[in-house]
């Protein structure tokens, strides 16, 4: 469910079911070299975001860190996300990386933590013992709300019966050519909210001619069109670009809306598991 918006912008937030809000809009820095991310960061918090998306894997988490303080933001003002690295599974390992992340995010806590990836072919496939770690993250509120990233059904199952958590989140690859329906639709029913990764599809679905029809109808650029898209099936996304221009035009999607015909003609890309552009999340195992 989405609420009104802060005083800071016109960013819709999302209920979680850990009770907390976020805005459903945010800044990614997947990708963003450590050199470039406080730079980044600080543009994206100038534009309006005021939700910042990192993990451990990016290996820019200090610089996120640095960008934020240099912002001279209020930290409460701010949600923030890092995510558990895929060699940290282990309980012990867990625990020490996640006080590393606080402390190069120079941080007492994270609004968000999760699994990144669920490796159900590494540590025996026992995701659920280093959920209940992240479970401690959130007992002693360290974690304001934990979730995990790139969970399938069988996962998301496996943790709703063998856990006393449901995660918050499951960020997972959503965009118009791979809209990933089964995963949302049980989120969806177990009140986890779902996180769009990659909502343009790493651009691949900005060339599309349905997309770049409605596009030039409606006076908005087709990352626009698509990120009102995500937004309005409930979605919370967070697009990642360098370019300061382009972060204020992403910013820009709450000016309008799309029809019922135009939500079901960019639907109508999903090309199933063949729109993917990130790897399968139950055979990927990259340590």
């Amino acid at each position: 469910m989405t609420d009104t918006a802060d005083d800071d912008n016109a960013v819709p937030r999302v209920t979680l079911n850990s009770g907390r809000n976020v805005p459903q809009l945010g800044y990614g820095t997947f990708k963003v070299a450590p050199a470039d991310a406080a730079a980044a960061v600080g543009a994206a918090l100038e534009a309006g975001y005021r939700h910042i998306d990192t993990a451990q894997m990016y290996g820019n988490e200090a610089e996120v860190g640095a960008g934020i303080a240099a912002s001279g933001i209020g930290r409460s003002n701010l949600f923030l996300t890092s995510k558990l690295n895929n060699g940290n599974h282990r309980p012990d390992d867990a625990r020490r990386s996640f006080e590393e992340s606080l402390a190069r995010l120079d941080t007492d806590y994270l609004d968000l933590f999760l699994i990144h990836w669920p490796l159900p072919t590494r540590y025996d496939g026992d995701f659920v013992g280093t959920w209940k770690v992240l479970e401690e993250f959130a007992a002693d509120g360290r974690a304001r709300s934990i979730g995990v990233s790139n969970f399938q059904v069988p996962h998301l199952q496996r943790l709703l019966t063998e856990a006393d958590t449901v995660p918050a989140v499951n960020q997972v690859e959503v965009h118009p050519l791979f809209g990933n329906e089964q995963v949302r639709t049980f989120c969806r029913e177990h009140d986890i909210a779902v996180e769009a990764w990659s909502p343009l599809a790493q651009g691949a679905v900005l060339d599309e001619p349905a997309v770049r029809e409605l596009a030039e109808r409606l006076g908005r650029t087709a990352a626009q069109v698509v990120l009102r898209w995500h937004l309005q099936r409930g979605d919370i996304v967070f697009p990642k670009s360098m370019s300061p221009a382009r972060m204020r035009e992403n910013f820009d999607v709450f000016g309008f809306e799309l029809d019922g015909d135009s939500m079901a003609q960019i639907a109508a890309l999903d090309r199933g598991p063949e729109g993917r552009v990130g790897p399968d999340p139950d055979v990927f195992d990259r340590i």
